[in-house]
């Protein structure tokens, strides 16, 4: 079982920037593949970016490319996304999971509680 917190969000203007945290804790947590989804209101959770246990590989939606970065500290069991040129579209919670893959959709076995960022215009 993997425990994961989530931590960072908050209200920031447009163009702004957060850095989201996610603690990891439980059996052998540094060796899955970590990620980051979202879930607007009215809309369907969608997949954000992903990152390998190693840190190595790096997978990002289109939506974010070029904006959002993803990270981890293993030695800290944390993963970060940090977000830069916010736009108001990013608004929703934020949702980090532990052993992401990608069969159809992307998934996860694990998940945090969520983190509201809210982006104003």
């Amino acid at each position: 079982q993997v425990q994961l917190v989530e931590s960072g969000g908050g209200l920031v203007q447009d163009g702004g920037s957060l850095r989201l945290s996610c603690a990891a804790s439980g059996r052998a947590s540094s060796t899955y593949t970590m990620g980051w989804f979202r879930q607007a209101p009215g809309k369907e959770r969608e997949f954000i970016s992903s990152i390998s246990w190693s840190g190595s590989s790096t997978v990002y939606a289109d939506s974010v490319k070029g904006r959002f970065s993803i990270s981890r500290d293993n030695a800290k069991n944390t993963v970060y996304l940090q977000m830069n040129s916010l736009k108001f579209e990013d608004t929703a919670v934020y949702y980090c999971a532990a052993d992401v893959s990608r069969r159809r959709t992307w998934t996860a076995t694990y998940w945090g509680q969520g983190t509201q960022v809210t982006v104003s215009s």
